[in-house]
């Protein structure tokens, strides 16, 4: 049948719909903790004492 090929798979389609909300929501949420607290970057060196014997 040629309708067949039309057919949506509704709860798919919301499925979709529903992980890019929730992405969106997720790339604010990450937006907003960064400007509230800054990762600094690498510039601290850990340099280990030697250990004394």
């Amino acid at each position: 049948m040629s309708s067949d090929d039309k057919l949506i798979d509704f709860s798919a389609e919301r499925d979709k719909r529903i992980h890019e909300q929730n992405d969106k929501r997720l790339a604010e949420m990450r937006k907003a903790f960064e400007q509230a607290l800054p990762l600094g970057k690498a510039k601290k060196s850990t340099k280990k004492k030697p250990k004394k014997r």
